[in-house]
């Protein structure tokens, strides 16, 4: 018999698209989901009814270029690289599909990829290639990121890729600025092109071909992003690419603009220009099962070796101060906070879409009030006692000023669907919290409300004006906190009480870190804190409150003389 022929790249890209789909290559779901795009997009070729096609000598050509680079530390130092499959479906995807008139489809790639998966690696080729492939004059590539060391994580290996290879250099006329130690813009003489780290937005006048945003997760703004997108108007085939790990702040940019790749990706509905890439375990998965490990990692036993994830496997099982930067870092699961307090997966479990406060009324009720400030989030929430279940119910407040701040996109996001109460002007209406109270206390049989006095006890004094509930000041600290909490997580765990998925309250809980009150008794106390300003836990702490005026209700005996007395 003939030896069989290799596969052509190309042909690997479609290969592992249907290995993937058939369940024979270990994926998440939303791998599943790009595949699925891609041989869907196939059949829609074959059908004449596309705007696209699939360039076998694109996908061939990328990825040979890939293979003709270098490998810059490590144990494969100066060996050519040798794509792994996911790698060529992600290239050849990426540079495959083209226009009608030849041009590139893909104007972005959002891809997020677990640490130790060769993410920087991959950066750099595609930046590389971005460089010298398509002829573009006087191309601009830069990779961006908040800190040079971040931007040097890319730019670095694409320019030792390039000083170690004197053939590549060459061919394509490239020169390099700088050193190893310090090293400067790569250029390619004939067309005028460079590639360079940038750290921030670029300088005025920048007009990006290519543009690698690391570590997107990182920037507290999406100011690189959006100057780097909007920059591109006059390119024919410019390429925006953002390369990134899970991050711990859902309230960043970053995780705003996966979250709603991720809907259009899962609906079917993602713009045609964008490539969207996400390794990670499904929100389904037990983490707790090593299995899934390899899931979110497509690179397990080539570049990240098996006994260094079972490491941290270990260590995310036996150190919960650990846990949540680990399952962020190596399964790209987005936590809100570093050691955030809440079981998410569990708090997903409790959630009741559709339950409106309407249906329980006469049921009793206990509210938790947190102010804040009249510039900051105020949240009012009801606890709704329902038999052996307590469902929440959420207001959220902020002035039109804050909203519409640069930075707080995810308020602006909150706002569109509803979800929060936006007053005009620089200062939270405090008029209308007092209103939703009232309407809340005439539907429900309110027994208490717990408030956090700081901001508070103005309008707490005109709510005792009419209020035929009880009115608790209730300090910010363990010793009123603490049991509440406990009850709190004993019912998320339990699944014994139900939220209507507010998402503000869905982010503020997760945003709650747990510390424990100084101390060497044997009873432990916690208080609920936050890791950094803009992670807001109002909603959160206001629960609590509601939560602590639930407890210390008396509870209600059955009549059972009723009948007979």
């Amino acid at each position: 018999m003939g030896r069989q022929r290799a596969k052509s790249y190309a042909e690997r890209v479609h290969a592992y698209a249907h290995a993937v789909v058939a369940g024979n290559a270990i994926a998440g779901r939303r791998i599943v989901l790009a595949c699925k795009r891609h041989l869907s997009d196939l059949v829609a070729v074959e059908g004449g009814g596309s705007p696209y096609a699939f360039s076998v000598e694109k996908a061939n050509r990328v990825c040979a270029f890939a293979e003709n680079m270098v490998h810059v530390k490590g144990k494969w130092a100066g060996q050519r690289v040798s794509l792994e499959e996911w790698q060529v479906f992600l290239l050849g995807c990426l540079f495959g599909w083209v226009r009608e008139d030849g041009l590139r489809r893909f104007r972005e790639l959002y891809a997020e990829i677990p640490r130790k998966n060769g993410k920087s690696m991959l950066g750099a080729i595609i930046g590389n290639y971005l460089l010298v492939a398509d002829s573009e004059p006087g191309a601009e590539v830069y990779s961006g990121a908040t800190t040079l060391d971040q931007a040097l994580e890319v730019f670095r290996p694409a320019w030792m890729m390039t000083l170690r290879n004197h053939a590549y250099r060459e061919h394509f006329g490239i020169d390099l600025g700088g050193t190893e130690k310090n090293p400067g813009t790569i250029y390619q003489l004939a067309t005028a092109s460079r590639f360079e780290a940038v750290v921030g937005k670029p300088g005025d006048g920048a007009s990006p071909h290519g543009a690698l945003v690391d570590e997107f997760h990182e920037h507290k703004t999406p100011d690189l992003y959006d100057t780097m997108k909007t920059g591109m108007g006059a390119r024919t085939q410019p390429l925006l690419v953002v390369i990134t790990t899970a991050g711990v702040d859902t309230s960043a940019p970053c995780y705003e603009h996966r979250d709603r790749l991720a809907k259009e990706l899962e609906a079917g509905a993602l713009d045609p220009t964008v490539l969207v890439i996400m390794f990670g375990v499904d929100e389904s998965d037990d983490w707790k099962d090593f299995a899934v490990w390899r899931k979110a990692n497509p690179n397990f036993g080539v570049s990240l070796h098996e006994d260094y994830l079972r490491d941290r496997y270990r260590e995310a099982m036996t150190s919960p101060a650990r846990r949540n930067i680990i399952l962020c870092k190596h399964l790209n699961k987005w936590m809100n906070a570093g050691q955030a307090w809440t079981d998410m997966v569990k708090w997903a479990e409790c959630a009741a879409p559709g339950m409106r406060i309407e249906d329980f009324a006469g049921h009793r009720a206990w509210l938790g009030l947190d102010l804040a400030s009249r510039t900051d989030v105020a949240s009012l929430l009801a606890v709704v006692e329902d038999g052996e279940l307590l469902r929440v119910f959420a207001r959220h407040y902020l002035p039109s000023d804050t909203v519409e701040k640069p930075q707080n996109a995810h308020y602006r996001s909150f706002r569109d669907v509803g979800a929060l109460t936006v007053s005009d002007g620089a200062r939270t209406d405090f008029g209308q919290i007092e209103d939703d109270m009232r309407a809340w206390a005439d539907l429900l049989d309110v027994q208490a409300i717990g408030y956090d006095p700081r901001e508070a006890t103005f309008l707490m004094d005109r709510v005792a004006r009419w209020a035929a509930f009880d009115i608790v000041e209730v300090t910010q600290g363990p010793g009123n906190l603490s049991e509440p909490m406990k009850e709190l997580e004993a019912r998320i765990a339990a699944c014994t009480i139900r939220h209507a998925d507010d998402p503000v309250l869905t982010w503020m809980m997760g945003n709650v870190v747990l510390k424990q009150a100084r101390g060497g008794g044997p009873v432990k106390y916690f208080y609920p804190t936050k890791e950094r300003e803009s992670s807001k836990i109002d909603g959160a702490v206001a629960l609590i409150m509601a939560v602590g005026r639930a407890l210390a209700a008396p509870v209600e005996e059955p009549e059972i003389f009723a009948e007979v007395w």
